[in-house]
């Protein structure tokens, strides 16, 4: 087995057993990975990593989006239309060019991602460190939206 598929398989089984407010903490943290290299891209005229950071950075909006159940979480409504809402503006950011668009995205993005590792931080009892996922628990998901 090649490097390139043993690391693809061990991400993969890796994102298959850690629980759900976890992975939701890893796409956060991945989303804004993706934001800061698209906005430097811009900002340095490097349109075709832009695109791709950019563009993942959408996918991942997308997967967000999808997975929030209103049904059971009924204020999830509001993040899904800033969801969507940031996609459109991530487009208009790589068709024009314009990084500040990705940075207004990105600062509303952080709080958000905090908040999410507070949540998991309650379903573990471990202490959040915005950046750092927990490190202990059993897994169990309760985070609302978080499917």
């Amino acid at each position: 087995m090649s490097y390139g598929l043993a690391q693809a398989r061990y991400a993969s089984d890796a994102a298959e057993t850690v629980s759900a407010s976890r992975l939701l903490t890893m796409l956060y943290d991945r989303l804004l990975s993706d934001l800061a290299v698209g906005e430097q891209a811009l900002e340095a005229g490097d349109p075709a990593t832009a695109g791709e950071r950019i563009g993942r950075a959408q996918e991942i909006l997308l997967e967000l989006h999808s997975t929030l159940d209103t049904r059971i979480w009924p204020e999830g409504d509001s993040l899904a239309r800033l969801y969507l809402w940031m996609i459109g503006e991530l487009m208009k950011a790589r068709l024009n060019r314009a990084p500040q668009r990705v940075a207004e995205c990105r600062e509303l993005l952080v709080p958000l991602r905090d908040a999410w590792y507070a949540a998991s931080t309650v379903e573990t009892g471990d202490a959040a460190v915005p950046g750092q996922a927990p490190s202990k628990g059993d897994g169990a998901a309760t985070v609302p939206g978080a499917a």
